[in-house]
């Protein structure tokens, strides 16, 4: 019994060690009525991600699960994101414009949760003349691995 009772012990205080924090944000405003939704991002080894976009209703936290992203933001410069890592956006009118795989021999698998505007798409593409007309607040360098 005495067996039983440690193991019980150490069950159940475990969880005091369990949390690890992977990211601390401010987020900016969120509406009135948002509402949260969290989706799994599977890309093939090599993938380009989606084409760049916003998300207009509000901001999203993501966490790599597994391999590599390069990530790019409007404004800051891109970055390999590593499995285990975590980043976000402040949504809104900020060009997102790389999620894509950044190992062509390994893929890429990513938790996301936005925070909607029910009045508001979940995400938007970004057409090649607002690309253009934005062209000055892309940041231009090789990324950061």
């Amino acid at each position: 019994m005495a067996d039983e009772s440690t193991a019980a012990t150490a069950r159940a205080s475990a969880w005091e060690t369990a949390l690890t924090v992977v990211q601390e944000v401010t987020p900016p405003f969120i509406p009135v009525g948002a509402h949260a939704m969290t989706v799994v991002i599977e890309y093939p080894p090599g993938d380009p991600g989606a084409p760049p976009h916003r998300h207009p209703g509000g901001p999203a936290f993501g966490y790599v699960v597994e391999g590599e992203m390069l990530f790019e933001l409007e404004g800051e410069p891109p970055r390999v994101i590593r499995a285990g890592e975590a980043f976000w956006e402040p949504g809104g009118d900020v060009i997102h414009y790389s999620d894509g795989n950044h190992r062509d021999n390994l893929g890429l698998r990513f938790v996301v949760t936005m925070i909607c505007d029910p009045t508001q798409p979940m995400l938007v593409l970004v057409d090649e003349d607002e690309l253009a007309a934005r062209a000055g607040r892309r940041f231009r360098d090789e990324p950061k691995a």
